[in-house]
């Protein structure tokens, strides 16, 4: 965190001119997130750096507005309070969203999503259909495994195989259709191609007959991805040279945005 310095009525302001308890406050809340949800103050002083008692008055302040919580066993927990604030923003982020889906679709003719990594779950949050008519698998609010998708897989790209592998021990990996992947060293090797390409392909992996580009959003203040899905007959090798370019340069135009808008 950036140092303080004393302002003339005493309080406590970072080099950035901002109220450091405020800027503490919210980094606490963010390695909370980092690390499960669940922490010990001992935890937080070593990943923050910070002393033990400014952290436990940070959290007893936290805890009396019910953004956090103390558990029996004494350790911290991200409190109730956050999930209005979290779905709020889910909401916002997916209208700030929808002009740039909205010109995947006018450029590549089929539906256009945005997903988060939610814990250890994909959510849709935006979504512009396409002018053909089809029955899409995703829809805004609905939750899945990563480890079938194409946001899942452009996502779980940016972290460390260590991780990869403890998510998908926790959630299984079970099969949506015969072609899901279900095997880490399967997955990772699948990741590993994400990596190489920039972007990650669904080849019926969550629904036969459908097919998805997927590429994550550079810089997005929490994990972000946006795709396009349609039917495989459409959506097929030869088209994927021409839609992922497109895909790549409105990811990028949608981080600039969203860190335009102090997201």
């Amino acid at each position: 965190m950036p140092t303080s310095s004393a302002s003339s009525n005493g309080s406590a302001k970072s080099a950035g001119g901002g109220v450091q308890s405020l800027e503490r406050a919210f980094d606490l809340l963010e390695r909370m997130a980092d690390a499960g949800g669940e922490v010990g103050l001992s935890e937080l002083s070593v990943s923050s750096g910070l002393p033990l008692p400014t952290i436990h008055r940070l959290m007893r302040t936290l805890v009396a507005c019910g953004y956090v919580r103390q558990q029996a066993n004494r350790r911290y927990a991200l409190g109730p309070r956050l999930i209005r604030l979290g779905e709020s923003a889910s909401r916002l982020l997916g209208t700030w969203a929808r002009p740039h889906l909205a010109r995947l679709v006018d450029e590549t003719g089929e539906t256009a999503n945005m997903a988060l990594l939610d814990g250890d779950e994909i959510v849709y949050v935006a979504q512009v259909p396409s002018r053909h008519s089809m029955r899409m698998f995703t829809e805004v609010g609905r939750r899945v495994l990563p480890h079938s998708t194409g946001v899942g897989k452009a996502l779980l790209a940016n972290l460390p195989d260590a991780e990869v592998r403890a998510l998908l021990s926790r959630t299984g990996m079970p099969a949506a259709t015969e072609k899901t992947i279900t095997t880490p060293d399967g997955f990772l090797a699948a990741l590993e191609e994400v990596r190489r390409l920039g972007y990650a392909v669904d080849d019926n992996e969550q629904e036969l007959g459908v097919r998805c580009l997927a590429v994550s959003v550079p810089d997005s203040p929490t994990a972000a991805a946006i795709s396009i899905s349609g039917p495989a007959g459409r959506v097929t090798e030869s088209t994927t040279d021409t839609i992922v370019p497109v895909l790549q340069q409105v990811a990028m135009e949608l981080s600039e945005a969203l860190a335009g808008s102090g997201a």
